[in-house]
């Protein structure tokens, strides 16, 4: 197996996300990685109207738009420290925050970093309207460049997670 130097997390916050970034904590910890957890603010959550993506994901000094970054900034690094206390402190650990459309940007990111993986939790904010994986995940799975790790649903990821600790040992 390849070294895994560097893994992307996509993050929206929600408590399903949590599994993904998890997986990719415990994950980087075992190859001594670095992770970078990715937030994509959507056009419809800033102050500028829709059909604007383009032309607002490019636009960040305007000062509308800086201070909406740096507050999600801000959260996610308020989230990561909440939920992620016990795994920080051991793993390089890089939260970024973007504005676009989420599945294009995640791919875009992973391409411009060269990362090894992208590890993500399958089902987001919009839950569980896509019976067998969420429409971010799978648009980032037919696109991306790099192997993608979909974490599914709880009740298998405990079942993962150690096999994950079982192959560490």
């Amino acid at each position: 197996m390849t070294k895994i130097k560097k893994i992307l997390a996509p993050a929206d916050m929600s408590s399903l996300c949590i599994l993904g970034i998890r997986f990719a904590l415990e994950l980087a910890q075992w190859q001594q990685s670095e992770v970078v957890i990715y937030n994509v603010l959507t056009v419809e959550e800033t102050p500028f109207p829709q059909g604007t993506e383009e032309w607002v994901a490019t636009q960040t000094e305007l000062p509308k738009l800086k201070k909406v970054l740096d507050q999600r900034k801000k959260m996610l690094e308020d989230f990561i420290a909440k939920e992620f206390a016990d795994l920080i402190g051991t793993t390089q650990v890089r939260p970024e925050v973007e504005i676009g459309t989420p599945y294009r940007r995640i791919v875009d990111k992973a391409a411009a970093e060269s990362v090894d993986i992208i590890v993500m939790s399958t089902h987001g904010r919009t839950g569980l309207a896509h019976m067998l994986i969420g429409s971010v995940t799978e648009r980032v799975l037919r696109r991306a460049s790099c192997p993608v790790l979909a974490v599914p649903a709880p009740r298998r990821t405990k079942r993962l997670s150690r096999r994950l600790r079982k192959a560490a040992v």
